[in-house]
């Protein structure tokens, strides 16, 4: 079985790197050498040129080039795992076994984008790890395989990431058999069920010091590393945070109010309560009774 990759992230890479040490014959990959919107971005070349795999390097969405080396190439199927843009019809049709794409949510659930992020921020208890049989639609396309992913109170960004690396990689231990088998399960979503996240902006991960403390806490787990991080705005400028916790505080301090300042860590009034920011990058603490 003769396979081509796409991707760009620390995902693909781990990805690939599992279809090689399975043997499959990766007989041509897709990459970029630098991206300005992938936070978690890993070019695939370090384990190309080794192999004298033949590589690709994309700029935008350069499909026409992508299509061109793929017809070349000739594989029996392509991986796309870890690339921001859908595939043109031609493409997708050049494979006997098609384009497996991947997405982490419960496919027909939350199709879309920034899912990882949408799971921690919304602070839901669970996620999927689904890999599916592309199509012209956005994620839309059979699903072959499928798992449940727990998020516990202590996940993050990097950890839940870190989870659904590990289920991907044992699901793609089972897709590789089905390939060289020839018997690939399918099973059609529907679309009736099917809900989509939007594309976040920079708005959605500036906290708003009358959310929650729940909330905040949320959304600085979303944006951790490999992400941005959340931020707040202090004397014009971005400040990332990179962890906080929940905190006490008296009932009638008004939202953004510095309550307490210990060790480097800031402790601030929110909409029910406080939080404890622990880890940040406040370039000289806020003073006590300061508003945020």
């Amino acid at each position: 079985m003769k396979a081509a990759f796409i991707g760009c992230v620390d995902f693909s890479h781990d990805m690939l790197t599992r279809l090689l040490a399975r043997g499959v014959e990766v007989v041509g990959v897709v990459t970029r050498r630098a991206s300005s919107f992938n936070a978690d971005f890993r070019s695939l070349a370090e384990l190309t040129e080794p192999r004298g795999i033949p590589c690709l390097f994309v700029e935008g969405n350069d499909q026409n080039a992508i299509t061109d080396a793929v017809r070349t190439w000739n594989p029996d199927v392509i991986f796309c795992l870890g690339w921001s843009f859908l595939l043109k019809p031609e493409l997708l049709a050049l494979p006997r076994f098609g384009v497996i794409g991947y997405h982490p949510a419960q496919l027909p659930r939350n199709r879309g984008r920034h899912p990882l992020i949408w799971a921690l921020a919304l602070g839901l208890d669970e996620t999927g790890s689904t890999f599916f049989l592309m199509d012209d639609g956005a994620d839309s396309g059979d699903i072959i395989s499928q798992r449940r992913i727990s998020i516990t109170e202590q996940d993050d960004a990097a950890s839940l990431y870190r989870k659904i690396t590990d289920a991907a990689e044992d699901q793609l231990d089972d897709i590789i058999l089905g390939l060289i088998s020839g018997r690939l399960d399918r099973r059609p979503q529907d679309h009736a069920r099917a809900t989509y996240w939007r594309k976040r902006s920079r708005a959605d991960g500036q906290i708003d010091w009358r959310m929650p403390v729940a909330g905040i806490r949320n959304l600085v787990r979303a944006l951790n590393r490999p992400y941005v991080g959340a931020h707040c705005i202090w004397h014009g400028q971005d400040v990332k945070v990179w962890h906080a916790e929940p905190a006490a505080a008296a009932s009638d301090l008004e939202p953004g109010r510095v309550i307490e300042v210990v060790h480097g860590d800031i402790v601030v009034k929110c909409g029910d309560g406080a939080v404890r920011l622990v880890e940040h990058e406040f370039p000289t603490l806020p003073h006590l009774g300061e508003c945020l």
